[in-house]
């Protein structure tokens, strides 16, 4: 049977719409036969994620998608093949969490100034015991007849510049990288082309992603086109990353980007999950 690997996607753990367990099940809908569950800033999720695949018969990648910085831009690091409870990269997840947490009172607040009222209340709602996030903003703005669909909700509501819009010092990416690698993972920078980020910027940190450790980069994405993906594979060459590929799959609502579809990376580039021992 060949392998289909998914490695990156996210559950109610985070900003998912299908708890860990109901993410397996479609993962093997769709023919994925090795998942990595990679929540925002938590590991809480795989637990469940795991006992799921173990009678299923998938392989669950634990897996984690950490925010961070360098040089004042906004980067996503996923850490694949992690421990979850190892103890360094558990204590850095429960400080970005508290920085989440002070981001969303924040939000709240803006959007209260513009007449929004009690978004942070709905917002709690839908996470659960989740962190809140910006997409349970924007679910909650959507419900309530603001922008007709989450990337207007995005642009008119939680970009920068607008009123739900609250700045956060997000810890620095060589950090990350050394939590994930602490935890025993290999450290991958997500969707470069996510960020809005110049070609010379994106080069510019790959080169310290790749001195502070990194060894993985997003080459295709649920959302990549074929130049994304050709670019991504320049860089993985440039900087002799190995190429990941994961839908950053979120919710059923949103059927372009689906579990287990995404372009195929170039043959030459070295597969990340040849890094990781239960895959290789």
């Amino acid at each position: 049977m060949s392998r289909i690997y998914d490695l990156h996607s996210h559950s109610t753990a985070s900003d998912g719409a299908l708890a860990p367990a109901q993410l397996v099940q479609r993962a093997l809908a769709h023919g994925v036969t090795h998942l990595a569950l990679t929540d925002h800033d938590t590991v809480a999720g795989i637990a469940e994620a795991r006992g799921a695949a173990s009678h299923q018969g998938l392989v669950l990648i634990p897996g984690v998608e950490i925010s961070a910085s360098w040089s004042g831009r906004h980067l996503h690091i996923v850490g694949l093949g992690v421990e979850p409870d190892q103890p360094a990269l558990n204590q850095a997840l429960e400080h970005i969490q508290g920085l989440r947490a002070d981001r969303a009172r924040r939000m709240d607040e803006g959007l209260r100034r513009r007449g929004i009222e009690g978004v942070l209340e709905s917002a709690r709602g839908l996470a659960g015991d989740a962190p809140v996030t910006r997409t349970h903003f924007a679910r909650v703005l959507l419900q309530r007849g603001y922008g007709g669909s989450m990337d207007r909700v995005f642009r008119h509501f939680l970009r920068r510049g607008k009123p739900g819009y609250a700045r956060v010092e997000w810890p620095a990416m060589a950090d990350a990288v050394d939590w994930i690698r602490g935890a025993g993972g290999i450290a991958v920078l997500a969707h470069p082309f996510g960020y809005g980020l110049t070609r010379a910027w994106l080069r510019r940190i790959c080169e310290a992603f790749v001195d502070a450790g990194g060894q993985g980069i997003e080459v295709a994405t649920g959302t990549s086109s074929a130049n994304m993906v050709s670019a991504g594979a320049a860089l993985a060459r440039r900087f002799g990353l190995a190429a990941s590929w994961g839908s950053d799959f979120h919710d059923p609502a949103l059927p372009w980007i689906e579990l287990g579809r995404m372009p195929p990376i170039p043959e030459d580039l070295q597969p990340v999950w040849t890094l990781l021992p239960e895959t290789a």
